[in-house]
């Protein structure tokens, strides 16, 4: 049916506040609809249409506030077909936080015809002095708000604070409160009207919330969404607006993935685990490695390949996955397994995550030789005998300490050049001969696959048996 066939539902606002705000167009329809229904009686404007049934009555019967929103249209529709033509008044403007009126538009029976009127919002603006477009204001629900305010810094705007639960909800939905008051805004336009300020920790124990209650928020703490989704779109425009970022693609970025890697490394080496100091150096450094990350989910995007959604959400998953006595509730509520149990079964998953028939297999080829030796080693399980260079031979690990290593070691590299011989060749090349041996002893299951190797390139410092991503 076209609009025209169709029954008419004209939908109004009764205005934030009082009789005096409710336009001069509402009022003519008012007069000239003789089917006139009410959202709801409880505003003060409801007078305007005195005697007009209401739909109280559906959020009063109704287990949850989608099956009022239900009711309210089909009862609607239902009057607009018998009768032609309806008029439905909402508090406020009838496109501003009107479920109702989303549903309306949407309804193929009926065609809904919505007409101007004044908002909660408008009395806002002038209360604060805040031109909303100026500041960027968003406006969201608070019975949505952990969803609709997530990643947000603000300003926002919090409409139907209705109730002391949902300021609860509120003030718990953030992680990092906001140090300044916030301003509560109440009965705009009325006699009683209230415009004070609130700690965010006392939303819920000082504020006598109604269904005429608002909350402006001028700024929340920086949250990790935000932030991020932030730095996503800056790349995406230095990709478009930059000629060299342009021009870069995954294989040209690979050297400054490497520097930034280092950077890193190094700013972890200088920073005092103690008192924090280097902790400033440290961020920054890892933000320039974030850089590189989120710069290889742009083109990765651009390709149709990935993003950084799909980033996120892959190591994410993958950790669930890798840690099930945390996620897997048939084995979250049994005996808290060992460092070495959870070692080894950080092995294993990601051996049958990659489909691998080693634990040998995967070892990035371009480590330098000596974190390659030691990636190996850690993988291997305890040496069978001590090594030479170590002073104390067979037995001797437990007097082994950082800077005896390190002279050990320095001692084989002074040895190796005074003999001309390459030591990060030969180290190489030895790890290579034990990779194999090693291979060679494991179950029938495990697979020969290709001896590791290659040349000189990133890779990880320490030791430890941490299992890692």
């Amino acid at each position: 049916m076209t609009p025209a066939s169709r029954p008419t539902v004209h939908v109004v606002g009764l205005g934030p506040a009082g009789p005096d705000l409710v336009t001069a167009g509402t009022l003519e329809l008012v007069a000239r609809v003789p089917v006139r229904f009410l959202r709801t009686v409880r505003h003060p404007a409801a007078s305007v249409l005195a005697g007009a049934p209401s739909f109280d009555h559906h959020y009063e019967s109704a287990e949850r506030i989608e099956d009022v929103y239900a009711a309210v249209v089909e009862d609607l529709v239902a009057a607009a077909t018998a009768h032609g033509e309806v008029l439905y008044a909402v508090p406020g403007s009838p496109v501003v936080a009107e479920h109702t009126v989303e549903l309306l538009l949407a309804d193929d029976r009926v065609h809904a015809q919505v007409h101007a009127a004044l908002s909660f919002a408008d009395l806002t603006w002038v209360r604060l002095g805040v031109d909303p477009v100026a500041r960027g204001v968003r406006v969201v629900d608070a019975h949505r708000f952990e969803v609709e305010a997530a990643g947000e810094r603000g300003p926002l705007l919090v409409c139907q604070c209705d109730s002391q639960f949902v300021l609860s909800d509120v003030k718990l939905a953030v992680e990092d409160p906001p140090a300044a008051p916030v301003v509560v805004l109440q009965r705009l336009g009325l006699p009683d009207e209230a415009v004070f300020e609130v700690a965010w920790e006392d939303l819920d124990r000082e504020v006598r919330a109604d269904h005429l209650t608002s909350l402006w928020v001028p700024e929340l703490g920086v949250p990790v969404a935000g932030e991020v989704a932030r730095l996503a779109a800056l790349v995406r425009r230095l990709r478009t607006d930059d000629p060299w970022k342009a021009g870069q693609t995954h294989r040209s970025l690979q050297p400054y993935l490497v520097e930034e890697s280092y950077e890193v490394l190094e700013a972890l080496d200088r920073m005092d685990p103690v008192d924090g100091t280097g902790a400033d150096e440290l961020a920054e450094e890892l933000g320039d490695l974030l850089y590189q990350v989120v710069l290889h989910a742009a083109l990765g995007a651009e390709a149709g390949w990935f993003d950084l959604a799909q980033v996120a959400a892959g190591i994410h998953d993958k950790l669930v996955a890798r840690h099930p006595h945390l996620f897997d509730p048939a084995q979250a509520d049994g005996p808290a397994p060992s460092v070495d149990d959870l070692v080894a079964g950080w092995e294993a998953a990601k051996q049958a995550e990659k489909g691998r028939g080693s634990r040998f297999d995967g070892i990035p080829p371009g480590l330098p030789a000596l974190t390659y030796a030691a990636k190996v080693a850690r993988k291997a399980g305890p040496a069978p005998e001590a090594h030479p260079g170590t002073d104390g031979g067979p037995g001797a690990a437990g007097r082994v300490d950082e800077d005896r290593v390190a002279d050990a070691l320095l001692g084989l590299v002074d040895a190796a050049v005074a003999a001309g011989v390459d030591p990060e060749g030969a180290l190489r090349r030895a790890v290579d001969r034990r990779v194999v041996a090693l291979r060679a002893g494991e179950q029938p299951a495990g697979g020969t696959g290709a001896t590791p190797g290659g040349g000189p390139g990133p890779g990880e410092r320490g030791g430890g048996t941490r299992p890692g991503p």
